[in-house]
């Protein structure tokens, strides 16, 4: 029997004892319906993230996913994330000994609990920094390619290209982890530390997205945190949106201003404001989702004295507007929305 293959039988047999498996390894969290529902993958408390139960629309037992930060996979990645630094085959001798088909590890199981959960956060804000600084500049590359190819010519440092990042193409994949091009982006805080990684990943045949579930991925921590990209004129104003290139679609129509990209719906509504901005722009998709976190994000904006403005897209998104309107048209169209609500600038 080959390796992958008993990998994917391994993880067959822990997803037809999946129950079982959270009540051991995650036993912070609780049984919602078809769910087992954790805080995330170190075993914290809340619901983030959610562990299929039994087989369901053509979904296998055992699939999971951390809806903050983007990551998925099957119970044998989930069991890796949840021991912590280990190799591949010591997660395998784990898994094992669970199902009854090895003994235990020399390493008592009181002496591997969980780490705390700041712990495993802090592994996963390592690997996001250690991946985008072995990224290069998009410029003539594929990625460069991506974003031409929707409109956006903003760029900036906060952006990079690997050809061969880790990927597993789907959430039920058996299969062991593959390489892609990708489009890299670093998610910081206020204070400029990185705490997270995008993926896009890319098609090298087409220059666009892979054809693969969620193309788009996140490593590290999200939450109130954004991508961000300056203009250098230090203004007080800060455009917030919610996709990547949605906001860089905005940012091509007024590369004067600041932005910051939450790249979820769900994330624009946690959006932490750095120290010195007055006035945050809230851009968001034309759909309930948007209209949700933004209402969210005016909400908390306002009660700690920061005044908003909203700019809704006519179409899908600021990029369907971008690529059917053209720049130009976009800006007027943004600096009129904008000056109806009390900015004062001059248009060129």
């Amino acid at each position: 029997m080959s390796a992958r293959r008993s990998i994917a039988d391994l993880s067959a047999d822990l997803a037809d004892r999946a129950e079982s498996f959270c009540r051991q390894y995650f036993p912070e969290g609780r049984k919602q319906g078809n769910y087992w529902q954790v805080g995330d993958t170190s075993g914290a408390k809340g619901q983030s993230l959610a562990i299929r139960l039994q087989a369901q629309g053509g979904r296998k037992a055992g699939s999971w996913q951390d809806f903050a930060t983007g990551e998925y996979g099957d119970l044998i990645d989930l069991l890796q994330e949840r021991l912590g630094s280990v190799t591949l085959k010591e997660t395998l001798r784990e898994a094992r000994s669970f199902l009854g088909e090895a003994p235990c590890p020399a390493e008592s199981r009181s002496t591997r609990k969980a780490e705390r959960p700041e712990a495993a956060s802090s592994k996963r804000i390592a690997r996001a920094r250690k991946l985008f600084a072995a990224g290069k500049p998009v410029l003539g590359t594929l990625a460069a390619t991506y974003l031409q190819g929707r409109g956006i010519t903003r760029l900036g440092p906060a952006l990079r290209y690997h050809p061969r990042v880790f990927l597993r193409p789907g959430e039920d994949d058996p299969d062991l982890p593959q390489r892609a091009p990708a489009l890299l982006a670093k998610i910081t805080d206020n204070r400029g530390q990185i705490t997270g990684c995008a993926r896009v990943y890319l098609d090298p045949s087409t220059g666009g997205l892979a054809e693969i579930e969620s193309p788009k991925r996140i490593l590290g921590q999200l939450h109130g945190h954004a991508i961000r990209f300056w203009s250098g004129t230090g203004r007080t104003d800060l455009i917030v949106a919610e996709g990547l290139e949605n906001t860089l679609s905005v940012g091509t129509a007024l590369p004067e201003f600041d932005l910051a990209s939450c790249l979820t719906a769900t994330h624009l509504g946690f959006f932490i404001p750095p120290p010195g901005i007055t006035r945050i722009w809230i851009v968001r998709d034309n759909d309930e989702a948007g209209r949700n976190a933004s209402t969210r994000l005016r909400n908390q904006l306002e009660s700690i004295g920061i005044a908003c403005g909203d700019l809704v897209p006519n179409m899908g998104d600021f990029n369907d507007d971008l690529r059917a309107f053209g720049r130009d048209a976009l800006r007027r169209s943004l600096l009129k929305a904008m000056k109806v609500q009390g900015l004062e600038i001059e248009d060129d």
